[in-house]
């Protein structure tokens, strides 16, 4: 009988039994513990930064560079349509801005060009801020998700921040390890080239705790706002003093000591991805109505988190292909429903959707876990050239 072929689960084949096991003999297992600490400094070395502020989700993480940026009520926010909703909630919705939804490019990342259209037509530069016409509010901030590891277009962002005076903040959550290798930014990992960047462990990512998150930020006051934050806010831990509203998002020792194993065969992950990406890239693109979307590879390493399966004509329907697989025991999704038409953002504003709109209707993610077999590939390969 075959063997059920998961979407994206975790590979733990090397010193995470170890390492927890050692924080669990020490009974630091909560959010005490050198682990945490220990797994901050080791993510920062990865990434290049001087700090790094372990948080227990993406989405806290997202929440906590949003008050860091110091956005709230009376904020607009840049967002993109294509994206995971927690992405846009812990941006927007949890601090009170509202978001403007900008759709995609060939990359499945925001369009700079239709932000940049957006900020040229519907708003204007009132000192240094940008105002949106339409309601009055202030543009202060860009939400750029690096989607399933493909690096956006940062030097346009870049510029369009400085531009519009806009905060730029980088959901990294998705692309651990994708970074620039030529150019002017040559050496700069997703997550840390705008003001503030998030790191996503979920239990899906190309590195996992179970759950967490972690923080960098080129300001180095955001990043130690963002550990106060994250730890209740407290101005004396001893007298239980706090001097803000804070939050219990901390990372916990167990979930450091699985982090600090991952990090070790992060690479040989990568590598993992790119070698079974690219057996699907020869075996079906261009074939049977497929295509295999590219990632961006003009100097940039991505870190290919996710693989898109593009249905390039109706001789195949999303829906009916990810049933027919889902028979024969393979697990794929579609690519996230469009944000702008969920039931929280009825009146938010959205610009240039057109290509969003197709992407949604066609990309099947396929198999892509770092444990993922050849001979598995293979059978995802052959089911979908038999459909």
């Amino acid at each position: 009988m075959a063997s059920f072929i998961p979407l994206s689960v975790p590979n733990f084949q090397g010193n995470e039994k170890e390492y927890v096991n050692e924080a669990v003999v020490s009974e630091w297992v909560s959010t005490g513990g050198s682990k945490v600490g220990d797994f901050e400094n080791a993510i920062a070395h990865y990434v290049g930064m001087p700090r790094a502020v372990a948080c227990n989700s993406g989405s806290s993480g997202l929440h906590l560079a949003a008050m860091v940026a110091g956005l709230g009520k009376g904020d607009e926010v840049l967002v993109p349509t294509l994206t995971f909703i927690a992405a846009v909630n812990p941006t927007t919705r949890y601090v009170g801005a509202e978001p403007v939804f900008i759709g995609c490019d060939d990359s499945l990342c925001m369009d700079p060009a239709a932000a940049e259209r957006f900020c040229a037509e519907r708003c204007e530069l009132q000192g240094e801020r940008l105002i949106d016409k339409a309601t009055g509010a202030h543009v202060k901030a860009i939400v750029v998700v690096h989607v399933f590891g493909n690096m956006a277009d940062m030097p346009a962002f870049l510029a369009l921040a400085e531009k519009y005076h806009l905060i730029l903040i980088e959901d990294a959550t998705e692309a651990l390890g994708t970074h620039y290798t030529e150019g002017p930014l040559k050496g700069k990992f997703a997550g840390t080239i705008g003001d503030v960047g998030v790191y996503s462990f979920n239990g899906n990512k190309i590195i996992t705790t179970g759950a967490g998150g972690m923080v960098v930020s080129n300001h180095p006051d955001w990043a130690e706002h963002a550990k106060h934050l994250s730890t209740q806010a407290k101005a004396d831990e001893l007298q239980f003093l706090h001097d803000e509203v804070g939050y219990n998002y901390r990372m916990t020792n167990l979930q450091a000591a699985l982090g600090l194993a991952q990090i070790e065969e992060l690479e040989g992950f990568i590598a993992h991805k790119h070698a079974m990406w690219q057996m699907y890239k020869d075996a079906l693109d261009g074939k049977n109505g497929y295509r295999i979307l590219d990632f961006d590879e003009n100097g940039v390493r991505p870190n290919k988190w996710f693989y898109s399966l593009y249905l390039e004509d109706d001789r195949h329907d999303r829906d009916s292909l990810i049933a027919a697989l889902q028979k024969e025991k393979i697990q794929t999704r579609p690519v996230w429903a469009l944000i702008h038409e969920q039931a929280d953002y009825p009146g938010s504003q959205a610009y240039g959707l057109e290509k969003a709109e197709e992407y949604r209707k066609r990309i099947v993610n396929l198999p892509c876990s770092t444990n993922l077999t050849r001979e598995d590939c293979q059978r995802v390969i052959d089911l979908l050239l038999s459909l």
